[in-house]
């Protein structure tokens, strides 16, 4: 389950899969130590600021760099000139009166500033939630579904995610909170606190008398799951690992 054996790249590349203007688009997510770099296609440059506001929701993100998405309006070829001939001016043409119709890039616009201003509102409960002594610790992603908000991640027990909720229902402009992704995990703060720098993987420090299969019994409620954290780290005898032993924990 989140946020064990989820790096924060992969949980930045869900949330943005996730917000329906950037499905489809294939956006890749590179992360290092908290520093988070997004590349790819987008429509135009009013997707960038969108992309950041959707990637500073996910915990663990320090900075996002948006200078590698390419702006498909501005990689377009302008179309060619017409020329004079091709529309002759004539007195009828002249004196036909304008119809106003709506911009259709005016309407994406604003679509898009709306959806900006509530996923601002998602960074906003995320920063309410860091600042809380109780929760600051706790692996806690804010996504935005309309004038909703959506808190995925672990906390260590049901006061916490009571009080969590109670924080995103108290910041201005939030209409709804939705805690079903919010999970109940004695210890969470300390099995997701160390980071990998390089891949954003959750690292595990052995202790004496740890097993693998114990170990992938804390992340993932499953003991059968040893297997995959024994063939991620290389471990070709699963009950041979030794105290001070970094174990990365894989998705």
């Amino acid at each position: 389950m989140w946020p064990f054996g989820k790096s924060t790249a992969d949980r930045v590349k869900e949330a943005l899969d996730a917000q329906p203007r950037l499905q489809g688009l294939g956006l890749q997510v590179q992360e290092r130590g908290g520093n988070v770099t997004v590349t790819g296609m987008v429509p135009n440059s009013r997707y960038n600021n969108l992309v950041r506001v959707v990637a500073e929701g996910i915990n663990g993100v320090k900075s996002v760099d948006v200078s590698g998405l390419v702006a498909q309006e501005a990689a377009a070829p302008a179309p060619a000139s017409p020329t004079a001939q091709s529309v002759p001016a004539t007195p009828q043409t002249m004196e036909t009166p304008q119809v106003s119709m709506a911009d259709p890039q005016a309407q994406n616009d604003e679509i898009l500033q709306e959806i900006e201003d509530s996923s601002r509102v998602a960074k906003a409960v995320h920063q309410a939630i860091r600042n809380n002594g109780e929760l600051a610790d706790d692996p806690i992603d804010v996504l935005q579904s309309g004038k909703s908000v959506i808190l995925r991640g672990v906390v260590d027990n049901d006061h916490e995610l009571r009080l969590a909720e109670k924080i995103a229902r108290g910041v201005e402009g939030v209409a709804g909170v939705d805690v079903s992704g919010l999970k109940v995990a004695a210890g969470a703060k300390e099995l997701a606190k160390e980071k990998d720098q390089d891949s954003g993987d959750t690292v595990y420090t052995v202790k004496a008398g740890d097993s693998l299969s114990a170990i992938a019994q804390k992340y993932y409620g499953d003991a059968m799951e040893y297997k995959k954290i024994a063939h991620y780290n290389n471990i070709s005898n699963p009950d041979l690992i030794q105290p001070g032993q970094k174990i990365k924990i894989p998705g």
